[in-house]
């Protein structure tokens, strides 16, 4: 099985890596501040769309493409800035479990991630069963 799309939109900067702590009766609390709420609701509002009719169950490769505006950058420049490609991973793969894809992101046994300036920007995924 294999499932494979692109979301057109500017993709988020903010990462699961922003959570913020309070302490509340001596006691460590953690939180999502607004821009990561606000951006795990703009992904998995374009992921339902693409959820697949039967979730994931056995290891798959997770190939995904994120394409940043590019401002002054040539189109398709590799993006060596901020935000890392890992934290960027992470929120995704969390906002995918949410959407229905796997049952579980600990499926992923194979991850090509990479971060490009682009004319056309959003997230391109490829998700492929593993032999």
């Amino acid at each position: 099985m294999v499932t494979e799309f692109f979301m057109a939109m500017e993709p988020p900067t903010c990462t699961h890596q922003e959570k913020q702590i309070h302490v509340v009766n001596g006691k460590p609390v953690f939180y999502e501040p607004q821009e990561v709420k606000a951006a795990r609701q703009k992904l998995q509002a374009h992921l339902v769309q693409h959820r697949p009719e039967k979730k994931y169950d056995h290891g798959i490769r997770l190939t995904v493409k994120w394409c940043f505006p590019r401002g002054r950058h040539h189109d398709g420049a590799y993006r060596i800035t901020k935000p890392d490609t890992d934290n960027l991973q992470k929120l995704l793969k969390d906002c995918m479990t949410a959407a229905g894809f796997w049952k579980d992101d600990a499926l992923v046994a194979s991850e090509i991630v990479e971060k490009f300036w682009a004319k056309i920007p959003g997230i391109y995924i490829r998700i492929e069963e593993l032999q």
